[in-house]
């Protein structure tokens, strides 16, 4: 038996066959035909976040090719994601509300840590407000880095990376009372 990589996922194709894919790799089949409607850097990291989701925090070594395709899709949805030329707008499209946690770093002040987690509470909670499907959360490794005054990423930032993200999944399971609304930090 041959061992997997790492860093691939065995894609299962509706004929029964498994193909064994790296994240690079499956976003270079993605974009194949796709590639001049879409920004490819963004379909590139979504794939590897899909990629991430599947091999990473569910533990599986292999994914129907159907089942990867419908979950990159859900992705690329929440993003309002449309191809270049225009088609009617969907009144049904999920609110998306977005957020800069480097502005809220700047808004904490010079106390950092102490006054930036009570303002990310208050952040997300003012965004809950307005009854959004998703909770965008942008700019969070410079976050990281103007919080731990670091110039390079260190185990520290990644410490301090896992802390925030904690806080806001802990804040949205208390804040986020009976409504579906979806947490994105990036």
């Amino acid at each position: 038996m041959i061992l997997l990589a790492e860093d691939c996922l065995v894609f299962r194709t509706a004929a029964g066959e498994g193909i064994p894919y790296s994240a690079e790799m499956i976003s270079v089949e993605l974009m194949g035909d796709t590639a001049s409607m879409f920004d490819p850097e963004f379909i590139k990291n979504a794939a590897a976040a899909v990629f991430h989701y599947f091999r990473e925090v569910l533990g599986q070594e292999s994914v129907s090719v159907a089942e990867f395709s419908l979950a990159l899709e859900r992705v690329l949805r929440g993003f309002s994601l449309t191809p270049e030329t225009p088609e009617p707008i969907d009144e049904t499209a999920p609110i998306v509300i977005k957020s800069d946690l480097c502005r809220l770093v700047s808004e904490s002040g010079k106390g950092c840590e102490l006054f930036f987690f009570p303002r990310l509470r208050d952040e997300l909670r003012a965004q809950l407000q307005q009854s959004p499907q998703m909770l965008c959360f942008q700019g969070l490794r410079r976050c990281v880095k103007q919080l731990t005054g670091a110039r390079r990423w260190s185990s520290r930032c990644q410490t301090m990376q896992d802390q925030i993200v904690e806080y806001l999944r802990s804040c949205m399971s208390r804040e986020n009372t009976g409504t579906n609304c979806a947490l994105v930090v990036k």
